[in-house]
């Protein structure tokens, strides 16, 4: 065994060819990290009693052992390591099954020092990251926040910004599709916050009219205007002390737009028809389902309203990007709903679990609320089954093979070993690249589009996906 000296994120060569061992080594030595190797599979196990690779470089054939075989071990160890296989003799079998026990990448020789340096630099990124993942998992594993309902990882993320954000006065902008949770977002930032016990005002700029809007914001005198029989406060008044929630922001009128950035830069206004300037002192919230940049260069939003008031960004990911929260938001609104209703029901059944995990969700959780609701006001059970399932999830479950496809258990589905097969029986040798595009193409399209689930069956990582469709694609232009 032998080491070269340098920084953190050792990488751990495991390679029985002094020649290679040397030419790798010389080749990580731009990257200034520490790397040990060893040649057989008894010092690998001697050399982890004394260190903790981030990075595994496994050559398949040893004199002592098959790699796969310590593939296996370090997945039984659960080690935290990237690890990157390399073979001489690249197969469809040995990919497929290298996936399955975790490895995170491959390298078929020979290849050049780039590849290389490129392979390791994805999988030492790869670790940082989950290592920050472990950090917000432990720190902030919550599975509700101010009436939000999820435990995956971008939701912690979303938990965490607001968090660090709720106690500055600074403006937070929340953006994400509707039926996300954009108010109620807001609402977590104002509860989280030093103004918790302030007034919450919410003005949404696409429900009033916008002659009135003016009014709505700033309040009016009395006579301003012909129906103003009386002098009113305006949403400006009302959040003084609190925080002051814009949504549908871009919505606004461009006119009263100037009125509001010289409001948020000054803390003053005008009621309409006044001439006192009035001061107050107000946390800004505000939210849109479009790209507000986008709003920006069309002319619809002004530009120096939106660095304004831009400052902390926010954005609400979709209810299909939230992994297995569908069904946490799902039995939550299930016992609810029962509990108003006065009825029966205390679970969904595995099929309609597995058609929920699935379903695109284009609705976010507005429609899993009004899907569950339909079904506790129409029904009467102990349990959700699959004819209870109203329009348009009933028509979804139908088209994916009339419940088959749910009946039995997603870890059961058969992703890539037919086509394995059909190339195990032809003679013709597909690269390597190409194989794996298929099985993570036809798992994501069994998975009907839902990229976790789909990393989730092929038991690799969702950014591993990612990654290689980034690769794909380059490749794809490159060829073009």
């Amino acid at each position: 065994m032998e080491s070269m000296q340098a920084s953190s994120q050792p990488i751990l060569l495991i390679e029985d060819s002094a020649s290679l061992t040397a030419a790798y080594v010389a080749y990580l030595r731009d990257l200034k990290i520490q790397v040990h190797c060893c040649e057989t599979g008894a010092s690998v196990k001697a050399m982890l009693n004394e260190m903790m690779p981030s990075v595994i470089l496994l050559d398949i054939q040893l004199p002592d052992c098959n790699g796969m075989e310590l593939l296996q071990y370090f997945k039984e160890l659960q080690l935290p390591s990237a690890i990157i296989i390399i073979t001489a003799h690249g197969s469809a079998e040995i990919a497929v099954d290298a996936m399955r026990l975790g490895a995170f990448d491959f390298l078929t020789k020979p290849f050049d020092k780039n590849r290389l340096l490129v392979t390791v630099n994805n999988a030492l990124q790869h670790v940082r990251l989950n290592t920050l993942v472990e950090i917000i998992k432990e720190d902030f594993g919550r599975n509700q926040y101010h009436g939000f309902i999820g435990g995956s990882l971008v939701m912690q993320a979303v938990y965490r910004i607001i968090d660090s954000a709720a106690s500055s006065k600074a403006t937070v902008f929340v953006t994400g599709e509707s039926g996300t949770g954009k108010e109620l977002c807001a609402e977590a930032v104002h509860k989280q916050s030093p103004r918790k016990k302030g007034p919450f005002v919410a003005v949404n700029c696409a429900a009033i009219p916008k002659d009135l809007m003016e009014s709505e914001m700033f309040g009016h005198v009395k006579g301003a205007f012909t129906g103003a029989a009386s002098e009113r406060k305006g949403a400006a008044a009302q959040a003084d002390g609190g925080t002051l929630f814009l949504d549908e922001i871009c919505e606004m009128d461009l006119d009263l737009q100037s009125k509001l950035l010289r409001f948020i830069q000054t803390g003053s206004y005008q009621k309409v028809g006044g001439s006192r300037l009035e001061k107050v002192d107000v946390r800004f919230v505000c939210a849109t389902n479009r790209d507000p940049m986008a709003e920006v260069k069309a002319g619809r939003f002004r530009e120096d309203l939106y660095y304004r008031l831009h400052v902390i960004p926010i954005v609400l990911p979709p209810l299909k990007e939230r992994d297995n929260d569908v069904l946490l938001v799902a039995n939550k609104f299930l016992k609810l709903f029962s509990q108003e209703e006065s009825k029966s029901f205390t679970s969904f059944a595995p099929e309609v679990e597995r058609c929920f995990s699935v379903y695109p969700w284009p609705g976010n959780i507005r429609e899993l609320q009004n899907v569950v609701r339909n079904i506790v006001v129409l029904h009467d059970e102990t349990q959700v089954k699959p004819e209870m399932l109203p329009p348009p999830i009933d028509a979804f479950l139908q088209a994916s093979g009339d419940t088959e496809r749910f009946a039995t258990p997603m870890k059961q589905v058969d992703v890539p070993h037919h086509h394995v097969t059909q190339l195990n029986k032809s003679t013709e040798i597909i690269p390597l690249w190409q194989v794996e595009k298929h099985t993570i193409d036809q798992a994501i399209e069994i998975c009907a589009g839902n990229i976790p689930k789909a990393a989730a069956l092929l038991e690799i990582s969702a950014s591993t996906i990612y990654r290689k469709r980034q690769q794909w694609a380059a490749q794809d232009g490159v060829s073009s």
